[in-house]
């Protein structure tokens, strides 16, 4: 399967990858899962060799998908891009919010929901599966809370690689619906993301297949980074005042940031950062409470629970990634309650007319939060993360019965 014309034919610079923690050099080309310390791995490029073969000029006349960036991504061939019709996901601003807040500086939505599987995991497992066709993996696994496990079926099918994925049992039901539909073998757990996790870990050697959770392989960062190369352009090149991510995993906090450093390595952007906020549920904030308490890394979350299940992740393997790039862009950690969450996706809803998931809710909830204690100023320009579409959530019952045959008051209607 050849890719589409849509993806450039570019020199790619990989030159090496990195322990995330000690910075131990491993090579690329080659399977990795967590670096010889246990620790997530990153993808490092000879970026003088980027800066000289990559120009905006030349971005701007490509095809608007996040393969316009080809020479800051992975994989080597082109033939081994994998792809189900990306597309640039869209900014829009909430203006009429953002006036009955007192607002004054823009408050942008970037609407990951737009991209195939309808969520921003899409990005991140595209890259994983286009480094397993490129390193020759026929078998992939991974825990999901839902939308990452569509993500991998969707392409991991469209190439024919094998898939298992695990959920906890109350996954939203459409979710684990698409991720069988799509050819996964879905299997449903009594417990959390976390203990899904373990089920993939202990079964790797019996089972042979490649571990494709959250940050235990180098490639889901590559994907997620997209999301801040494409806001850098969308924006002009010039960052925002600050993003309000939810992050549970926090692969594309991570990436993003990793993103950023990338571009102003290459001369695209300057050395102005935004406050990266890491928004999670108050029933599951484990970042938050290391961020409160100055640590480095995130103890185990007790109990987790929240309506908001894509962050309902009680230990991330690359909390001190996350805590790391908060801290060093003067951001921070914040909680939101279930019932603000709730009160968010509906104000969005009706207010602006844009669906949210639960999730990207929050980040709205949390806008709202930090805008009245002061932590946001009302003249910053933010962007809220919305990861996936509303649509793929339950949603309240809408409507009234209406009998056509009684007479009817349509002055009362």
């Amino acid at each position: 399967m050849s890719a589409p014309a849509s993806i450039p034919e570019t020199p790619t610079f990989v030159t090496h990858l990195e322990c995330g923690m000690t910075g131990e050099r491993l090579p690329a080309d080659t399977l990795h899962n967590l670096s010889p310390k246990g620790y997530p791995i990153l993808v490092r490029y000879d970026l003088a060799g980027v800066k000289a073969a990559m120009t905006k000029e030349k971005i701007a006349a490509r095809a608007p998908n996040w393969w316009r960036y080809r020479e800051l991504l992975p994989v080597r061939r082109t033939e081994n891009v994998v792809s189900l019709g990306e597309v640039m996901t869209p900014l829009i601003p909430l203006p009429r919010l953002a006036r009955a807040l007192g607002a004054s500086g823009a408050v942008i939505v970037k609407d990951e929901g737009r991209l195939p599987t309808g969520s921003f995991k899409a990005r991140g497992l595209a890259l994983a599966v286009c480094m397993a066709k490129e390193l020759g993996v026929t078998k992939m696994a991974m825990p999901t809370n839902g939308n990452a496990g569509a993500a991998l079926a969707a392409y991991a099918a469209h190439v024919g690689i094998e898939t298992v994925v695990f959920c906890p049992d109350d996954t939203p039901q459409v979710n684990m619906d698409e991720i069988a539909l799509q050819g996964a073998r879905l299997y449903k757990v009594n417990g959390l993301i976390n203990d899904c996790g373990k089920l993939v870990n202990e079964g790797k050697a019996a089972a042979g297949w490649f571990d494709t959770s959250t940050l235990k392989e180098p490639y889901r960062i590559e994907g997620k980074k997209t999301m801040g190369l494409e806001l850098a352009e969308q924006l002009g090149w010039e960052l925002p005042d600050a993003i309000f991510y939810p992050t549970g995993g926090g692969t594309g906090l991570i990436g993003m940031w990793k993103a950023f450093a990338e571009l102003e390595a290459i001369g695209f952007i300057g050395k102005k950062r935004p406050k990266m906020i890491a928004v999670q549920a108050a029933g599951c904030a484990p970042i938050v409470r290391a961020f409160e308490q100055g640590e480095r890394h995130a103890r185990l979350w007790e109990n987790a629970h929240t309506i908001a299940s894509g962050i309902r992740v009680p230990a991330a393997i690359g909390d001190f990634l996350i805590l790391d790039a908060v801290r060093e862009s003067n951001g921070f950690a914040i909680a939101v309650e279930d019932a603000a969450i709730a009160a968010g996706l509906d104000e969005v809803a009706k207010g602006e007319g844009l669906l949210l998931c639960p999730e990207g809710a929050a980040t709205y909830a949390a806008y709202k939060q930090t805008l009245a204690d002061g932590r946001i100023k009302k003249n910053e320009r933010v962007v809220l993360f919305n990861c996936a579409s509303g649509l793929k959530y339950p949603m309240p019952q809408g409507g009234k019965s209406l009998d056509r045959f009684a007479q009817i008051d349509y002055a009362a209607l």
